[in-house]
């Protein structure tokens, strides 16, 4: 599953970091990084881009760039 796929309120952790060159080093570089738990906190009137909350911070990103995020399937703790 893919992070664009979550609803608000959801939870999950990530298992990779998809995507190729500059685009992987600045997701990784974001602190979307392998076992990071990350919530869907927001999402824009028209769908794109989406808040997330992780490591105690808010970031947004495209979904473009949330379909290149693996995250777990199920429910985190």
């Amino acid at each position: 599953m893919t992070l664009d796929k979550l609803a608000i309120g959801e939870k999950r952790k990530i298992l990779a970091v998809n995507g190729q060159g500059a685009l992987r080093r600045r997701l990784l570089d974001m602190g979307l990084t392998p076992y990071t738990e990350v919530m869907i906190r927001k999402v824009a009137p028209m769908g794109d881009p989406i808040e997330l909350h992780l490591r105690g911070y808010e970031l947004t990103i495209r979904l473009d760039d949330a379909k290149n995020i693996e995250v777990e399937d199920g429910v985190s703790e």
